[in-house]
C-alpha cells in the first residue's frame, strides 16, 4: 500500500513505522507544493485530498524527500545539541563585550573558548555582581562543548571511518567530515557529486523563460547546518591559511571577476564544489590531490594559472 504524508517534524518517525508494516511511503516536500503551501483557504482534509491526487497523478509532483535512518538521525542530533551552547554562547560573550565597552574598558581578543578565563579580572567594578554570573554560564558552556567534542570524536572513530577520506582536504574537519556522512547517509543515492551540492541548495536558482535566463541566488534548500560548515571551510581554503588547490585557484579566479559580492559567490562556488569533491572521495575512496585539474591542463595553461 502506497501512504502519502507531508514532510513535518513527527514524518521521520511516522514514516519509520509506516515502512515497517510493508507500506509504501512518500513524504511531500511541503515547501515545493505551491497547491499547498500557496492555498488560500488551507486546511487538513484539503491536504490530504491534494496529496492523494498529486501521487495518484504522478508520484514526482510531491518532490518526495527522504528522511535518514533512526541511528544517523540520532548522531546528527549530537552534533545539533553541540551547536545550541555554541550559539549562546557566543551571543552571551558579544553581551559581555558590549557591557563594558558602554563603561569605556574594552576585553583583549580572544577565542570563544578561552574568554571566560580572559576576561576574568578585567571587568569594571561596578559590572561584576552583574557579569560575574554571565562568566560562570560561559564557563559552563565552554565545558559541554569540549564535552559534546570528545563524545562526537569517539563516535567518529568507532562508526565512521570514512571521514578519514573526508578530512584529507585542508579546512575540512571532523565535524564537518560527520556531517556530511550523516546528512548524505548513503553516497548511492545520488547519480554524480553535483546532485548533492543541489540537494544542499548550494547551487544558484534559474527562472528561465524564453531568451531571459537570470542567475539567482541560491535556494537554501537542504540542510542548513552542513552547508554553514562547507561555507565555513570554503572561507579558510580561500583564506590567508589555506594551500594551492584546485578549490582555491577556482575561488580566487571567480572573486577576481570584481564587483560587490563577487566574493560572497566565489566562496559559495567553493563551498559546492568541496561537496563534490567528498561525494567523490567517499565514493572512490582515493587520496586526495589538491591540484588533481591543474595537472590536467596543458602545459602553459598550468603555468598561466599558478
Amino acid at each position: 500500500m502506497r501512504s502519502r504524508i507531508e514532510a513535518g517534524t513527527h514524518s521521520p518517525w511516522i514514516s519509520r513505522l509506516l515502512e515497517e508494516r510493508g507500506h509504501q511511503v512518500l513524504v511531500a516536500n511541503a515547501r515545493k507544493l505551491r497547491l499547498i503551501y500557496g492555498e488560500g483557504r488551507k486546511t487538513d482534509r484539503l491536504d490530504v485530498e491534494n496529496l492523494a491526487r498529486l501521487a495518484r497523478l504522478d508520484p514526482k509532483l510531491l518532490s518526495p524527500l527522504r528522511h535518514r535512518g533512526e541511528t544517523s538521525q540520532a548522531h546528527l542530533a549530537l552534533i545539533r545539541s553541540r551547536d545550541a551552547p555554541i550559539r549562546s554562547r557566543t551571543q552571551l560573550v558579544n553581551h559581555v563585550r558590549g557591557s563594558v565597552e558602554s563603561f569605556g574598558k574594552r576585553l583583549p581578543k580572544c577565542s570563544a573558548s578561552s574568554f571566560h578565563k580572559r576576561a576574568a579580572g578585567r571587568l569594571p567594578e561596578a559590572l561584576v555582581p552583574t557579569l560575574g554570573p554571565i562568566l560562570e554560564t560561559i564557563t559552563s558552556l565552554t565545558a559541554r562543548i569540549r564535552a559534546y567534542d570528545r563524545e562526537l570524536e569517539a563516535l567518529t572513530e568507532e562508526f565512521y571511518p570514512e571521514t578519514r577520506l573526508l578530512k584529507q582536504v585542508p579546512g575540512v574537519g571532523m565535524l564537518t567530515a560527520l556531517a556530511f556522512v550523516l546528512t548524505v547517509e548513503d553516497p548511492a543515492r545520488f547519480a554524480g557529486g553535483r546532485a548533492v551540492g543541489a540537494c544542499l541548495g548550494l547551487v544558484p536558482g534559474r527562472d528561465q523563460s524564453g531568451d531571459s535566463d537570470p542567475q539567482r541566488r541560491i535556494p537554501k534548500l537542504g540542510d542548513r547546518m552542513l552547508r554553514r560548515l562547507l561555507v565555513g571551510s570554503a572561507q579558510y581554503l580561500l583564506g590567508p591559511f589555506g594551500e594551492d588547490s584546485d578549490l582555491r585557484r577556482h575561488g580566487e579566479k571567480l572573486a577576481a571577476h570584481g564587483g560587490k559580492s563577487a566574493k560572497k559567490r566565489a566562496v559559495v562556488a567553493v563551498a559546492r564544489k568541496l561537496s563534490v569533491l567528498q561525494h567523490r572521495l567517499w565514493v572512490t575512496g582515493e587520496a586526495y590531490d589538491p591540484l588533481r585539474n591543474a595537472g590536467l591542463l596543458p602545459q602553459g595553461e598550468r603555468l598561466q594559472g599558478a
